[in-house]
């Protein structure tokens, strides 16, 4: 079995990511996004398994049901990693992966999935979480002559705000 920490060490110099190690046997990525800016994720290498853990988004706002239902009917198609909660609701990508098969291989799959959940599913889980902080956001922005552009995504929110309704029939 090869060193765990050189297989990481090597596998993130190869994918050019940003990373640092702590203290030995922790290593902590910055994964690049477009709609989440930046991951977070920690690698931690433990007695039998490396765990993975990033964060994804804080608790929502509301609509607490739908967007757990929706991270939940998304765990069974992810490779390596599945959603969870903290005792706050924040949401996270957590995985375990046994050392024995620690690969620069694996190591680029589950990365590779979890930069794909946490960024491809950041819009989805803000509209679904947080579509009153949305409006507010836009509201307070246009009010101010100051760039929406950042809230592009969301138009089909922020369109309601400008024709005063709340999307609802």
């Amino acid at each position: 079995m090869a060193d765990p920490r050189k297989v990481i060490e090597q596998s993130l110099k190869d994918a050019g990511v940003e990373w640092e190690s702590p203290q030995d046997g922790h290593y902590v990525a910055t994964l690049p996004g477009t709609r989440k800016l930046t991951t977070t994720c920690s690698l931690v290498i433990g007695r039998h398994a490396l765990s993975v853990n990033a964060f994804v988004v804080r608790s929502p706002d509301e609509n607490h049901a739908d967007v757990y239902r929706w991270l939940l009917e998304r765990n069974p198609r992810l490779y390596g990693v599945a959603y969870a909660l903290d005792r706050l609701g924040d949401v996270y990508l957590v995985g375990k992966l046994p050392l024995t098969a620690v690969s620069g291989e694996e190591l680029d799959r589950i990365l590779g999935t979890v930069l794909e959940q946490a960024d491809g599913s950041f819009n989805t889980l803000l509209e679904l979480g947080f579509p009153t902080a949305i409006r507010k956001e836009y509201a307070w922005r246009t009010e101010r002559g100051e760039s929406t552009r950042n809230l592009d995504a969301f138009t089909h929110l922020t369109e309601q705000e400008a024709d005063g309704s709340d999307g609802r029939s």
